[in-house]
């Protein structure tokens, strides 16, 4: 029952407020991707796939995980002319922006904040989890980041010291438990997106860490007999 309520929910008026969420997170992690590629001083092709694979990467494992095939910009291409849009917009304009890589980490905090609910919002939809909710709206909101930063050969945004997926946890799970309370998807998401936003916001702005493993390196195998 609760998973027919969730997606009448969903698929109801406010749906338009998912897609515009939708758009919005791959968009801005197409730019990251795009930024990551002006740091590499690619072409425009390295562009677009950099962009391309950022924006919908952490939506295709999603929707893979949750058995939704095909995925998504499969059958909305939209996505992809967001994705080029903004490639071509990066390559265009990258030379204009002084420090390329803080605003590669702000774009994709934004888009981790919007993206944890929309991964979150089709998880529930999906199966009625709650559990499922948090683990496709993390996947969602950071996988494509962990994609580009792989193929860009940069540090992972999973080895700096802030806080990153705990963001996107805690903007998923604020987002399942504003609706499991019955409020309306514009103010659960509205809760969830900034409750995301304000973690990784705060561990950029202030250095918010949690406390690291500092106990003696293992030894080395060949020490080992």
């Amino acid at each position: 029952m609760i998973q027919f309520v969730i997606v009448c929910r969903l698929w109801g008026p406010t749906m338009s407020l998912l897609v515009y969420l939708d758009y919005a997170g791959v968009a801005l992690f197409a730019a990251t991707g795009a930024l990551a590629a002006s740091r590499k001083q690619l072409d425009l092709i390295g562009f677009l796939f950099f962009a391309m694979v950022t924006g919908t990467g952490g939506g295709t494992v999603r929707d893979i995980v949750l058995g939704r095939v095909p995925v998504f910009w499969v059958l909305n291409p939209n996505y992809i002319v967001i994705c080029c849009a903004m490639g071509i917009v990066v390559f265009f304009t990258a030379h204009l922006v002084e420090s390329r890589y803080r605003l590669l980490i702000w774009l994709d905090a934004v888009g981790l904040s919007a993206y944890c609910v929309m991964g979150a919002a089709k998880g529930l939809a999906a199966t009625g989890s709650l559990t499922i909710a948090l683990v496709t709206g993390t996947l969602t909101a950071t996988f494509g980041g962990i994609l580009r930063d792989l193929l860009a050969n940069e540090p992972s945004v999973l080895l700096r010291p802030e806080i990153y997926i705990t963001a996107a946890l805690v903007g998923a799970g604020v987002f399942t438990g504003a609706t499991e309370l019955g409020l309306s998807l514009y103010i659960a998401s509205a809760i969830g997106v900034v409750a995301a936003f304000a973690v990784r916001g705060g561990a950029l702005w202030f250095g918010w860490t949690f406390p690291v493993y500092r106990h003696k390196p293992g030894r080395h195998p060949d020490d080992v007999m």
